[in-house]
């Protein structure tokens, strides 16, 4: 999503609110969960779930296992609904022709760095920089190049962009900032 103008262009950048995050977070959260529920359950020789008998699992060593399974899956299952919940990775690109001011922000992790804001002038933009890796791990990432500062992501390196998007987004920039495209 973006905004244009004559002299400024804002891009809007996604964060961490993504329907795959919220996806992730919940299945690993109920996977977790019953996994910790099974090895609980072991350890009681209680049924905590009834589809399930526990006489089946053995506290040592499965039971024990799932346990420590269950509790590494919601310590990462929180880490995901952390990072949902702070929207970690949102922000904007803000481009000033009028002004000759390129800003862009992003949220953090809470803390002293919480906000990402960094502040370059139009004239250290030196190029924009579209790097295509093809294969399993399929990579296209558009960049800016800022003399003596070298580049700054402008795209999420999962934003998945098919070769005519990121090529028309690159060839937009450019032409709105006046500056060369170079492919790597």
């Amino acid at each position: 999503m973006s905004w244009r103008s004559e002299y400024i262009w804002i891009e809007f950048i996604a964060g961490s609110r993504k329907t795959s995050n919220f996806c992730w977070a919940v299945i690993l959260f109920f996977g977790s969960l019953g996994f910790l529920l099974v090895g609980i359950s072991s350890y009681l020789d209680k049924n905590l779930i009834s589809f399930f008998p526990s006489q089946q699992i053995l506290f040592f060593p499965q039971g024990i296992v799932m346990s420590f399974y269950g509790i590494a899956g919601l310590f990462i299952s929180s880490y995901l609904w952390c990072t949902i919940t702070w929207n970690v990775g949102s922000g904007y690109d803000r481009f000033d022709r009028k002004e000759g001011i390129v800003c862009i922000f992003r949220w953090g992790f809470p803390g002293k760095n919480r906000r990402i804001f960094l502040r370059f002038l139009m004239k250290d933009i030196q190029s924009i920089r579209i790097e295509v890796k093809e294969g399993i791990y399929a990579r296209r990432v558009l960049y800016m190049e800022i003399r003596g500062l070298g580049d700054v992501p402008l795209t999420r390196t999962d934003e998945n962009l098919t070769p005519r998007e990121i090529e028309q987004k690159a060839a937009e920039l450019a032409y709105f900032l006046r500056v060369p495209i170079e492919v790597f």
